[in-house]
């Protein structure tokens, strides 16, 4: 408990007037005392009143778990064991640096007595994956005549488990986006194009007659057309850098959190596509590897992979960590790599080691631009700051630019993206991929 700021103003204008007529009238000490002790009567008087009608329950709650880059509402519930409920609390957590909060503040409830009951939603904002704790509850309230401050620190002792973020497979959209490809449903036939046998049809006015199979319509004494469908059970290698450059923060979580995110999604989608999926990680040396199982199969797995995997601080050693995983695969296979670089001359090694891992498989290179550089270079103001900082922003969008036509040339197929985009532009690559038979 503590002064308020209104007993405060009280107490420095009372001082002030003794100060002032113990100057001029020295005869009035009394009548000073006495003002005094009117004050100090007051306050314990308010003192008093809030001890014995104050009590409160405060009760709390907090989600077991949550996704990276989304809300969680810790809940307060505040009722009165007797009396009733003050006008205002004001609400503070006290948890871990990773978890960021905004103001929590109640609004008046002293309207009834016993029957009230305060509630307030603080928002929890989830910027890294892990296991964060909430520790302590503090809430402030003002006394019964706003002379005190009443301060109450609650332990809480609630942990919050920050995943991955995969509600766009919860939500269903990456299902609606995949639905062309999956089984079952309204499958993807390229006519005249597909690698894989999906079925014999008896010709009709308007088909290709280059699709006719001229020895199974001498056998059945009728034109019958052979028709072919994008091949499936391909694999499919999600690829993700974990060094330095990926644990950068953009857009308010990291480059890496992003590209789990998208992984994730993609590997979802590749399963109702009826494709294999596996997952490898590396930073300065090779870390994770798991082998391409079924994609529902996979999902699951490769959930819990992502969730345990480590911000590192290391730089990148794309030879080491590409040339492992040329000799762990032993069939073609799709390749998504989800990395970064700085310029042109630190990712002339990325580029010859993904040169050399395109000659047997099909690469898809994912980064993620940094929407601040397109804002950045249109300066508004004509400072010498903002030139050079347009001037900056203009050379590192030339040098990406650069980077990724040379890709490009190498039959690598680039994804610049930005974050909010990154998992819709991958799925619809992956779309463009199945029904063109680039694998």
């Amino acid at each position: 408990m503590r002064p308020s700021s209104s007993l405060i103003s009280l107490v420095l204008g009372l001082a002030a007037v003794t100060v002032f007529v113990s100057v001029w009238w020295r005869d009035m000490g009394m009548p000073l005392i006495g003002l005094w002790a009117v004050l100090a009567a007051v306050t314990a008087g308010d003192l008093a009143l809030s001890a014995l009608s104050g009590r409160i329950a405060v009760d709390f709650d907090l989600p077991p778990q949550g996704f990276v880059g989304h809300t969680a509402a810790f809940t307060v519930d505040i009722s009165p064991q007797k009396g009733r409920l003050p006008e205002k609390f004001d609400i503070r957590l006290d948890l871990a640096p990773e978890l960021v909060i905004g103001e929590g503040r109640m609004p008046g409830t002293a309207s009834g007595i016993g029957e009230k009951q305060g509630r307030a939603s603080i928002d929890v904002h989830l910027t890294r994956r892990g296991q964060f704790a909430v520790h302590n509850l503090w809430l402030k309230w003002p006394s019964r005549l706003k002379l005190l401050e009443v301060i109450a620190r609650l332990p809480v002792g609630k942990e919050i488990a920050v995943l991955p973020d995969i509600s766009p497979v919860l939500s269903g959209a990456i299902r609606t986006e995949i639905l062309p490809l999956e089984a079952g449903q309204k499958d993807l036939r390229l006519r005249g194009e597909g690698s894989e046998f999906h079925q014999l049809r008896e010709f009709a006015h308007g088909m290709d007659p280059r699709s006719i199979d001229w020895k199974r319509s001498a056998r059945m004494r009728n034109l019958v057309v052979r028709e072919m469908r994008a091949e499936r059970n391909h694999q499919v290698i999600l690829c993700i850098d974990s060094g330095r450059l990926m644990a950068e923060q953009l857009g308010g979580f990291t480059k890496l959190d992003r590209a789990i995110n998208a992984a994730l999604a993609m590997c979802w989608g590749a399963g109702l596509a009826g494709d294999l999926v596996g997952f490898y990680s590396f930073d300065s040396r090779p870390r994770l590897f798991v082998p391409a199982l079924p994609g529902r199969t996979a999902f699951p797995r490769l959930q819990t992979v992502c969730a345990e995997l480590r911000y590192e601080t290391q730089e990148t050693n794309h030879t080491l960590g590409l040339t492992h995983l040329s000799s762990r695969l032993k069939r073609r296979s799709l390749i998504v790599i989800f990395s970064d670089f700085v310029d042109s001359i630190t990712a002339e090694l990325m580029i010859e080691n993904i040169q050399v891992l395109a000659r047997h498989h099909f690469i898809v290179y994912v980064a993620l631009r940094d929407p601040m550089l397109a804002k950045l270079m249109e300066a508004e103001e004509t400072t010498l700051d903002a030139i050079a900082r347009s001037v900056a922003a203009r050379q590192i969008l030339q040098e990406r630019r650069a980077v990724m036509e040379k890709l490009a040339r190498l039959g690598v197929l680039c994804l610049d993206s930005t974050p909010e985009a990154l998992t819709s532009d991958l799925i619809a690559r992956y779309i463009e991929i199945k029904s063109r038979e680039m694998i």
